[in-house]
């Protein structure tokens, strides 16, 4: 037993430590991380906080969608199953854990023996066995630590789910804001029209204009109420969609309206290395490879030596006579000490596909990182579009609203103005109007995508 001992830590000085060696982040990974951010967009690059660190109840202070959100917290299936999916690797981590220990069997027996009819026999034999495998090469160590990796991937995949609900049913709500907007203009479009189209029968009647004019009104009247009506069908369609994010039977949504809404003041990023840590994909795409690291250390372990220790001991009435004596103890203890040698290959593909796998990882986890980058920069190129958009579409909308005016007023009192001109003016205001409804909308929604970039949202 000390040669078995003794032969295995000397294999196991000539193999090195690094089947021992915890997993650390690669440093080629994210060498250039630090430029993440496109240098025009980062006010303050030393700023170190971040607005995916603010909390989801400062964030979106409307109290119909704080309600909607607790609600989705609790109910939606992805986030659900996520966590299920937690409590499956925390057992497995368990299990991990106990393969440290002894291993006990409890085996009673008992034989009942007659020859020729002749009074029977017994015997019995109230038996255990023990095994403990000892870790010498680190196969259970980093099954452990493999398995703690896989938690940590599952919990962060947890995260990714619920920054994830949150930012779909912020986003869903105000595209619901959006729609009732539009469905508003749009309704008073069409009062506008149809009474545009009663006056314009009642001048057609007294020869005052054409009938041309008439069926060029009524035909847009017919579109915009099309229009319409096609709005009223995707405002329904969101809440429903709403609704199954929330894990509730569709109906009406409690809202209040898009002007209501409020943005942060200033938006700040934070420096990009915080990405590893606040990003929950990156952090389980980091985990992923720890625990494909691991994986490969389990694969070279396997090439060195097994050490088991097991034992038996138990309680019998036949230590082997004839005839049954009084009870009496059975003791047995064995070491055992395997080599692998020949195994058909299976321990070197095994330790080729590990390797291969652990890259995979590794790659994977750079080109989380640099989507994470790309997510952040877009976003905020993104915001900054919309509040140019918004501010150019509103001035639009003022210079159209007295065109609108002139417009209709020539038409009505002089000859000087034409109906195509009053018809080209109020489409054009409509248009407008609705970019502006359209630009608010993607304002709140583009700083949500910013949010769930930045990591917000996490617990």
């Amino acid at each position: 037993m000390r040669k078995i001992v003794i032969f295995a830590l000397i294999a196991v000085m000539a193999s090195g430590c690094s089947i021992y060696r915890k997993y650390q982040r690669p440093e080629e990974l994210t060498a250039d991380v630090d430029s993440l951010y496109r240098a025009e967009l980062i006010a303050d690059p030393e700023d170190t906080t971040s607005f995916g660190s603010m909390p989801w109840e400062e964030l979106f202070t409307d109290p119909c969608l704080k309600d909607l959100i607790d609600s989705g917290l609790v109910h939606n299936t992805d986030l659900l199953t996520a966590i299920q999916r937690v409590e499956q690797a925390k057992a497995s981590l368990h299990a991990a854990k106990w393969a440290y220990s002894p291993s006990l069997n409890l085996s009673p027996q008992g034989t009942l023996t007659s020859i020729d009819a002749n009074e029977p026999t017994y015997t019995y034999n109230l038996g255990g066995a023990v095994s403990w495998d000892i870790d010498l090469f680190g196969q259970l160590l980093n099954a452990k630590r493999g398995a703690q990796a896989t938690l940590l991937q599952q919990q962060a995949y947890q995260q990714a789910v619920r920054s994830q609900v949150i930012s779909t049913i912020a986003t869903s709500y105000y595209s619901l804001l959006m729609m009732d907007e539009q469905v508003r203009i749009s309704d008073e479009s069409v009062i506008i029209w149809k009474e545009q189209v009663r006056t314009m029968e009642a001048q057609l009647k007294v020869g005052t204009i054409n009938e041309n004019a008439v069926t060029q009104a009524r035909a847009n009247l017919y579109s915009l109420e099309a229009s319409n009506a096609q709005l009223k069908q995707q405002q329904k369609e969101t809440e429903n969609a709403l609704c199954a994010l929330l894990g509730r039977v569709s109906g009406t949504i409690e809202r209040t309206t898009l002007a209501e809404q409020t943005l942060p003041e200033t938006v700040s990023t934070g420096v990009p290395l915080y990405l590893l840590s606040n990003r929950p994909d990156v952090y389980q795409a980091e985990m992923a490879l720890a625990a494909a690291y691991y994986t490969t250390n389990q694969a070279r372990a396997a090439f060195y030596p097994q050490l088991t220790l097991s034992g038996s001991a138990g309680w019998t009435n036949s230590l082997g006579q004839a005839v049954s004596n009084p009870a009496g103890v059975l003791i047995n203890a064995m070491a055992q000490l395997a080599q692998p040698i020949f195994n058909k290959g299976q321990l070197k593909a095994n330790l080729k596909s590990s390797k291969a796998a652990e890259e995979i990882a590794k790659l994977n986890y750079r080109q989380t990182i640099l989507n994470a980058g790309q997510e952040v920069n877009n976003a905020l190129f993104a915001i900054e579009t919309a509040g140019i958009m918004l501010e150019k579409h509103q001035a639009q909308c003022t210079d159209l609203e007295r065109t609108v005016k002139t417009a209709d007023l020539l038409y009505r009192k002089s000859q000087s103005g034409s109906y195509l001109e009053l018809l080209t003016a109020q489409q054009s205001l409509l248009n407008a109007q609705l970019s502006v409804v359209s630009d608010k909308y993607n304002q709140l929604a583009y700083t949500v995508t910013l949010y769930q970039a930045l990591g917000g949202g996490a617990e």
